[in-house]
């Protein structure tokens, strides 16, 4: 079974229509030379690829030197042998009315696309195919949008091929009317297809139609669950989920093709070339934008830069840019040289960066898909293999197993400001699924195989331990808020038993949501939710600790530097750039200040501790180049530090022209920033959090919002986790002593407005 036997099989029909063709032209047009007049193939049969129950489409063509009675006499005798045997979908055409058909009907265009000579007078037939191709070539600026407005109505109707239990494999997304569909906009000439990069797709998807079609008996194209083992048999493979994960791979290869294919056309100018290319705009260090695509820098070297590739997808997410298929072509080119293989453990860089791809949210998802079909991401996470594609067979999934854990993350993605830990949440939830696969119980095996992967990301001990908790436990809350008694204290006891703190106890809240989402309405509900979430509210009162991070100390050197309230500065390098270590004198707006310079400088800010001492504040900072910054030194942060100290305005302006280049690069939607305080986190101070999308200036503005309040910062704790920012600050009036919640709430609103 395969392309030759579909070939066979048309050329069976050709040798039966061409002998009808000579009988039937000889006693009813009395003609022995066949000029004028020609039967073709068109569509499916044109390309030869009849299945057992595929129509014969044909176009019978012609002159108009017959009489209405001699040509419908000649058709008759023609179709009438077929009917019995096959499904016979035909027209009668001259070539004039032949191209009125065409400018009229989307379906008849692109089917006399593939038309074939069968029989007849072969240069009619010849100028007929030259005349649709000429046709859709030139009216593609107009019929390719027809075409993506027909292909979305028919996604609306089937589906994704991918992801459906029963799905049509012709109709539904990624499946042969897509193939069709990709071939017709190569055959326009508007944008290079690569049509080899969907050869293996179509074999599977052709080869599945034409069993289905046998096993069934009937011209049918819906994969329903009582063939699908019969199916599999005939095709020789171990199972029905064998072939379902082969059919959802080659569903996803010809969807992503597409997608990436409608984005070059999108962006096509109207002289029906691709856009010049434009000067690079440099958006991470050596990744830019050109064309609206993300590419690795001409002349990068990827064996020195084993980060890249992670850089470039977290970026695209970021951003909501596709990557090019010449970087993706270079990455996995240099990947399979093992050239730019990441180390383990990782760095922390590409540890941010996977972190930043996975909360992209939904933009996430086409680029992971790149990830998948490129096979990049088996470099970084081999265990991801073992469930590529793997379906899922029972009504609450709607999607593969890899698929549902990337939903699952874009689900988790928008819960981010929920919890202190977004990067322990968006890990959780990417690999919650990973044990699935085997009969072993998939929460315990995805303890065990979360494990070597965070251990290879590089988290902590600590963090590994509370990944294995999420991932073991992922579906404990869900299950005992809809099995067991809320008001039993032994219910509570089972969660508090596992559960070690707020923390994991946050986290494991978010992760269910998201799994839940995820999983659609048949496995979540509000009804489940809301019992979800009174189960949480009782275990939370049942535990003891605090979530707020503590005020940071200080050692014996920076006390005695503090003691001088002198300005100094160390800076020396640090895996993820630079440690600035910044003593100074205490002022209002320090914090903003120094930030702003830090910005300016171009700088991004890792994380940082400050604390005041005395007259003067102690200031850890870890910070990153940003591309083709200047190599940062102590005497030159000195120097423009004294001068914002002189001229604060200078560094605002400086800010508002860096935001405005920013402004210029594509933005994702991210959840609002979340800014919320506590009055009784601390004896001496009121603790205010603010969890946000990182940007560039985005602790200037927090300082700033607070100076304005006249509100002084004694301490803050600053972090970012991937794209995410937690600074948590403890303040207090000018005058000493924690805020009033009056006050507290005129400052938290003061902070939301200058985010907004």
């Amino acid at each position: 079974m395969g392309i030759e036997e579909r070939r066979a099989r048309s050329q069976e029909s050709d040798r039966t229509l061409l002998s009808l063709f000579s009988m039937a032209t000889y006693e009813h047009l009395v003609v022995v030379d066949t000029k004028g007049i020609a039967v073709a193939a068109v569509g499916g049969y044109g390309r030869g690829e009849l299945s057992p129950g595929s129509d014969l489409d044909i176009v019978i063509i012609h002159q108009g030197q017959f009489s209405d009675e001699k040509l419908g006499k000649f058709v008759n005798a023609l179709l009438y042998p077929l009917w019995d045997a096959n499904k016979v979908d035909h027209s009668v055409r001259t070539r004039d009315q032949t191209q009125e058909a065409a400018r009229a009907d989307l379906k008849v265009a692109l089917g006399l696309l593939d038309i074939r000579l069968i029989a007849g007078d072969e240069n009619l037939v010849e100028n007929v195919a030259h005349d649709a191709r000429r046709a859709w070539r030139d009216k593609s600026g107009s019929r390719l949008p027809e075409l993506k407005t027909s292909m979305g109505q028919r996604h609306d109707r089937a589906g994704e091929l991918a992801y459906l239990l029963e799905p049509d494999v012709k109709e539904a997304r990624g499946g042969l009317r897509d193939i069709n569909a990709l071939h017709a906009i190569a055959a326009s000439g508007a944008v290079p297809v690569p049509l080899d990069r969907i050869s293996k797709a179509q074999l599977t998807l052709d080869n599945v139609r034409e069993a289905l079609h046998i096993v069934s008996g009937r011209n049918k194209d819906r994969l329903l669950f009582q063939e699908q083992d019969k199916v599999a048999a005939l095709l020789d493979y171990s199972d029905a989920d064998a072939m379902m994960s082969d059919v959802a791979q080659a569903a996803r290869s010809v969807d992503y093709l597409l997608g990436y294919t409608w984005h070059l056309i999108d962006h096509k100018d109207s002289s029906r070339r691709i856009v010049r290319r434009i000067k690079a705009q440099s958006v991470a260090h050596n990744i830019s934008v050109i064309n609206n695509e993300i590419v690795i820098d001409e002349g990068t070297d990827l064996h020195a830069d084993p980060v890249i590739s992670m850089r470039t997808a977290a970026t695209a997410a970021q951003l909501g840019l596709p990557m090019s298929l010449e970087t993706c072509a270079l990455i996995t080119a240099s990947l399979s040289a093992g050239q730019s293989m990441l180390p383990t453990p990782w760095p922390r860089e590409a540890r941010e960066l996977l972190v930043s791809l996975i909360g992209a949210g939904e933009s996430m998802v086409p680029i992971f898909e790149t990830l998948d079909q490129e096979e990049i991401i088996f470099s970084w996470i081999p265990e991801w293999r073992s469930v590529r594609s793997l379906p899922q067979r029972n009504a609450l999934h709607r999607h593969t197993v890899d698929r549902h854990m990337v939903e699952t993350a874009v689900h988790a993605a928008s819960l981010t400001r929920k919890v202190h830990r977004p990067d322990l949440l968006l890990i959780a939830s990417l690999f919650h699924d990973i044990g699935k696969g085997v009969a072993e119980d998939h929460s315990e095996r995805g303890e065990r195989l979360i494990l070597p992967i965070a251990q290879r990301i590089g988290f902590s001990l600590e963090d590994i331990q509370t990944l294995q908790i999420l991932v073991r436990h992922h579906l404990l809350l869900s299950s005992t808020a809809t099995r067991r008694d809320l008001d039993d204290p032994a219910t509570i006891l089972s969660i508090t038993s596992v559960i070690p703190d707020l923390n994991t106890l946050e986290l494991l809240h978010a992760l269910s949501v998201a799994d839940g989402e995820a999983t659609g309405s048949a496995g979540w509900s509000d009804w489940k939710a809301a019992l979800v979430s009174d189960l949480v509210s009782r275990v939370r009162k049942a535990m003891s600790g605090s979530q707020i991070a503590a005020q940071p100390s200080l050692n014996q050197a920076q006390l005695d530097l503090a003691a001088s309230a002198q300005l100094t500065i160390e800076l020396i390098n640090h895996p993820s750039g630079y440690s600035i270590e910044i003593v100074s004198p205490d002022m209002p707006g320090l914090l903003s200040l120094i930030a702003g310079v830090i910005n300016i400088s171009r700088l991004d800010v890792k994380s940082a501790r400050t604390k005041t001492h005395g007259k003067s504040a102690v200031m850890s900072w870890i910070v990153s180049p940003q591309p083709h910054a200047p190599t940062p030194t102590a005497a030159a942060l000195r120097q423009e530090i004294e001068k914002a100290f002189h001229d604060s305005q200078s560094v605002e302006e400086q800010l508002l022209a860096r935001a405005k280049i920013y402004a210029t690069i594509p933005t994702i939607p991210v959840p609002a920033p979340d800014v919320v305080y506590f009055n009784d986190a601390a004896t001496d101070a009121t603790v205010i959090e603010v969890r946000s999308h990182d940007r560039p200036g985005l602790l200037f503005r927090i300082g700033a919002a607070i100076t304005q309040s006249k509100v002084d910062i004694r301490s803050a704790i600053v972090t970012t986790l991937g794209a995410e920012a937690i600074d948590t600050l403890y303040v207090t009036e000018i005058s000493g002593g924690p805020l009033t919640n009056e006050r507290a709430d005129e400052v938290t609103s003061r902070l939301r407005a200058a985010l907004a």
